[in-house]
């Protein structure tokens, strides 16, 4: 993955960044970022896991700098409540204690709040107290879906993005001295060297893994160019792939919180080198790449049933 890092990056920063991102190019966000209650390797001794959320409803208090961090729910199916000795740190439909962790000399809390979902994590939200002063939070929430996975050392969060294929997002950076910054630039690349021969659906929890072939992801760049990472968008809701009788496989999927109405489709040719792409909207038909036109009969049957739609 290429990295494009700024000068004052520390040495520590870049070996979070290089063992973090390493795998979100060739994983779906679903399968790619380790549950909240799963520290990486590195993070075994950084910390605690603040409470053991699990399907239960109702979190026990976590005592936290002289008081305690509770989360609530005041109305049956409404939103929990993030709250520091009855003061309101925030609310959504999902928030679950993560950990307690320790930056240089301050506790720090780390909690999910998101709005639930398919294949959405959730925003973390930074908890510490400064030393002889109020609750502090700074939510970290690199997008509509989520923050990036968190990674501690001894002097700041480091915050990793998942890319998409032809994305290019901030790493970012949290301390309680220096608050949030950006620590460098990722920029999806695919696997150098690899070409068709190397394309195996088999090894693929969803169809976007293919992108890290160099060959398909260079074909993809040119049938879709600008469009890629909103395409790649259209299929993070999905799973495996299946085959066309001669031999191309595909899949389908959609964008997170708009099945239905943001569905996309994808098919591979590896022996004709080959792709073929498909988003449609709102509007109804979709979009395609090539003309659906010049897609073989197979490879549009599989299109039409796979997004209800006669093309």
């Amino acid at each position: 993955m290429t990295r494009s890092l700024l000068a004052a990056t520390s040495a520590l920063a870049l070996m979070l960044l290089s063992a973090t991102a390493a795998y979100p190019q060739t994983q779906t966000p679903a399968t790619g970022q380790a549950p909240a209650d799963e520290k990486p390797a590195a993070d075994q001794d950084k910390g605690t896991d603040a409470a053991d959320a699990g399907d239960d409803d109702k979190q026990a208090p976590v005592p936290f700098e002289g008081g305690q961090l509770t989360i609530t729910q005041p109305e049956q199916d409404g939103e929990r409540v993030l709250a520091y000795d009855g003061k309101q740190l925030a609310s959504n439909y999902d928030v679950f204690f993560d950990r307690i962790v320790k930056i240089g000399d301050v506790s720090v809390a780390l909690v999910d709040v998101g709005d639930g979902g398919n294949q959405c994590g959730p925003a973390k939200v930074i908890v510490w107290k400064p030393e002889g002063g109020e609750i502090q939070t700074t939510t970290v929430e690199q997008d509509e879906c989520g923050a990036p996975p968190a990674a501690v050392s001894d002097n700041a969060i480091y915050f990793v993005p998942y890319l998409l294929p032809g994305d290019s997002k901030p790493a970012l950076q949290w301390s309680p001295t220096g608050g949030l910054s950006t620590s460098g630039n990722l920029t999806y690349t695919p696997e150098p060297g690899t070409d068709w021969k190397d394309v195996d659906p088999a090894k693929y929890d969803n169809i976007i893994d293919a992108f890290h072939n160099e060959a398909v992801y260079k074909e993809a760049e040119k049938l879709l160019g600008k469009d890629m990472p909103d395409m790649a968008t259209s299929l993070l809701v999905g799973g495996g792939t299946e085959k066309t009788a001669s031999g191309a496989f595909y899949a389908s999927g959609c964008v997170p919180h708009d099945c239905g109405g943001n569905d996309g489709f994808m098919a591979v040719d590896p022996v004709k080198h080959t792709l073929y792409f498909a988003r449609r909207g709102d509007n109804g038909e979709p979009d395609a790449w090539p003309a659906v036109t010049t897609w073989p009969a197979d490879v549009k049957e599989a299109l039409d049933k796979a997004l209800g739609s006669a093309n």
